[in-house]
């Protein structure tokens, strides 16, 4: 009995060293770096190896010692769980609060909002002039067609598929990424009802969302939207030319700013006063408005519209009070200008 119990004892006793040493040595990995608060900055690459990610937190003094962190790191066994971002660290803060933030992701993000109607090539701009990416490679990987293949969307290009909407990016992780995540919005926002709404009107997804960017460019005017989209379905019901100026100037290069007389007579399969039915793809990256526009268009028998200059349109059903309206509207322009 006596032998049992010293025995237990010293079992015990065993573990309370084997813990007190642990605990020591814990304690002696995790010292902080300073007594300061300092912010330092860290950019932590997509794939870079934890022996450099713990040489860079080293160089920019949020650790002391990049071994001692590796062997944290080990103990706590998440070497290969800590995530890429731009991060903020304090030199004040332990290593473990400093590895929790590696694995959580904490990292700092760039905020970036889309507005509604802006095209592949002017969100490209966007993100390089935020620092997410080079603007090439975003037009690039817009049109390639197994990276389209890969997002399971179908078509020639990305655009239209680019959801409007502010987005939290990282620095560092990749043009493609960007994209995916842009490309899942839109299939968040391009939902069931929307899917069996276009199996009714006969169209696929891609031409919803060509018309939607076409009604997204033609106004600036939120509450003309549906009435736009209803002028468009009774064109292509009656087999009438769109003769939407967005469209000829999509398939512009170099567009001027300047629309001419032989630009609605060239022809491109952008050119809309000569082709029947819809451009081959969208236009510009519509907003769920738009996209609704497209779907459920006001009940009228509109089938032309023309500018007021004053951000909003007339509407008329017959050429020949379209006509009237157009005489009237380009009066009231020539005596303004």
């Amino acid at each position: 009995m006596i032998k049992t119990k010293t025995i237990f004892t010293g079992i015990v006793l065993l573990a309370l060293f084997i813990l007190g040493c642990g605990w020591g040595v814990w304690l002696y990995l995790d010292v902080p770096s300073a007594d300061t608060g300092e912010l330092r900055s860290v950019e932590i690459p997509n794939g870079t190896p934890f022996n450099q990610v713990a040489a860079m937190l080293e160089k920019e003094g949020v650790i002391t010692g990049s071994r001692k962190f590796r062997w944290l790191a080990w103990f706590q066994g998440i070497e290969k769980e800590i995530k890429a971002g731009d991060y903020t660290f304090r030199t004040g803060m332990r290593p473990s609060e400093v590895i929790d933030m590696l694995v959580e992701g904490r990292y700092a993000t760039i905020a970036v909002t889309i507005p509604e109607g802006f095209t592949v090539s002017q969100i490209a701009h966007i993100f390089q002039e935020k620092g997410l990416g080079q603007e090439e490679t975003f037009v690039a990987l817009s049109v390639d067609p197994h990276f389209i293949q890969s997002l399971h969307i179908k078509g020639n290009s990305l655009e239209g598929f680019l959801f409007p909407d502010t987005y939290q990016f990282r620095k560092g992780m990749g043009e493609d990424a960007i994209l995916q995540e842009m490309v899942g919005r839109f299939k968040q926002v391009y939902s069931d009802p929307y899917r069996k709404r276009a199996d009714e009107l006969g169209l696929n997804q891609t031409e919803v969302v060509t018309l939607a960017s076409i009604i997204e460019k033609e106004t600036s005017d939120p509450s003309e939207r549906y009435l736009i989209g209803a002028v468009f379905h009774n064109r292509l019901k009656k087999g009438i030319p769109l003769q939407s100026d967005p469209t000829v100037i999509y398939g512009i290069k170099d567009f001027n700013g300047n629309i001419t007389k032989e630009d609605l007579q060239t022809e491109t399969p952008f050119n809309t006063y000569i082709i029947k039915g819809l451009p081959p793809q969208p236009i510009a990256n519509p907003g769920e408005e738009s996209i609704k526009a497209a779907l459920y268009p006001s009940p009228s028998n509109y089938l032309y519209f023309v500018s007021k200059n004053n951000g909003t349109h007339h509407f008329s059903a017959t050429l020949e009070e379209h006509n009237r309206a157009v005489t009237t509207y380009q009066k009231k322009r020539r005596r303004r200008k």
